[in-house]
């Protein structure tokens, strides 16, 4: 046995009809070194820390600006929350910032972001819900490759697109068709909101739908279960983590958006009454935030009581996050056990 560590292994050459061997360059005429030297090694072992290192630093910056975002809407805000009654913002509905005194009351304009929110998923779930299925156990693999990216299109349409539409097309037949006394109202903006969420919904469910595999679907077919049986029964049930998630992000999608309740909300800081009652106006935290922040002086207490607009919104979106994060790590294990 050859005990030399610095001895190569040289490549026989290549007959005709066989592949030629190759290093792990990729270049079959240079020998394969054995064992490296110690300058290679140590260049390698160097090459691989700044990789690690680089790769850290890109991933990492994400997480980073969103902290400095946070930090920076946060300082922002100290000056109005430190003069003023958090209680008071969270809890009155008056908002009247340009009155000779100022009151800032952020409680309608809460109820009117989760209202619009919850109203377009009571609208998009159901039917997300059932095109994912749609896609997933229905149609044919070459219709759903044709489908399922003309649905996620809907989500590269400018949401300004969707406000004119709103605005010009959605709001005056409602006046004609139900009689409302506007047609920038709350189901309006929920209806507009919904379709911006259906992308989302659906990819994300059709997604976890199709992770169970064939095998849960064929041993329900075993035990005598018919298709829609299968579907309602066995399908949705056991891809309920991903389906929540889905519902969560599309959530995410309707109260984050700014232009589409901008115009088509009505922008009434109310609550409306009674509650369901969808044909009165409301007002969301972010159309207030754009609506007013270019109003709003420089060092006043209304600029500090957008920007604790802007602290609760991002808690609220971050808050929300982790939830869909538990819901698709949940979904991902279920995937893995069926």
């Amino acid at each position: 046995m050859n005990n030399d560590v610095n001895a190569t292994l040289t490549l026989a050459p290549a007959t005709e009809g066989s592949q030629t061997p190759c290093n792990a360059f990729g270049n079959p005429d240079s020998p394969r070194p054995l064992a490296l030297t110690p300058g290679q090694d140590l260049r390698g072992y160097l090459s691989a820390i700044l990789g690690r290192a680089l790769l850290f630093f890109i991933t990492f910056s994400s997480v980073l600006a969103v902290l400095l975002i946070l930090v920076f809407v946060v300082i922002r805000s100290l000056g109005f929350l430190s003069q003023s009654s958090i209680v008071e913002f969270l809890a009155s509905q008056n908002w009247r910032p340009t009155a000779d005194t100022p009151v800032f009351g952020a409680l309608a304009i809460i109820v009117g972001s989760l209202y619009v929110s919850f109203a377009a998923l009571v609208f998009a779930v159901p039917l997300g819900i059932l095109a994912a299925v749609f896609l997933s156990d229905i149609v044919s693999w070459k219709v759903r490759n044709v489908v399922k990216p003309i649905v996620e299109i809907l989500a590269a349409i400018p949401s300004v697109a969707y406000g004119f539409f709103a605005v010009l097309v959605l709001a005056p037949w409602m006046q004609r068709q139900f009689g409302f006394s506007t047609g920038t109202n709350a189901l309006n903006a929920s209806l507009i909101l919904a379709i911006m969420a259906l992308p989302t919904i659906i990819s994300v469910a059709e997604d976890s739908i199709s992770a169970l595999g064939r095998e849960l679907r064929e041993a329900s077919y075993s035990c005598g279960a018919t298709r829609l049986e299968t579907i309602v029964r066995v399908v949705i049930p056991a891809a309920h983590s991903g389906i929540l998630a889905a519902a969560v992000l599309g959530m995410m999608r309707a109260i984050g958006e700014t232009m589409v309740v901008w115009m088509a909300s009505g922008n009434a800081p109310q609550i409306p009454h009674p509650w369901w009652d969808l044909s009165q106006s409301v007002r969301t935290l972010t159309a207030t935030i754009a609506g007013e922040m270019g109003e709003a002086p420089e060092t006043s207490l209304h600029r500090g009581a957008l920007f604790a607009m802007g602290v609760l919104l991002l808690l609220m979106t971050l808050g929300m996050n982790v939830v869909s994060e538990y819901f698709l790590a949940r979904a991902k294990k279920a995937s893995g056990r069926a």
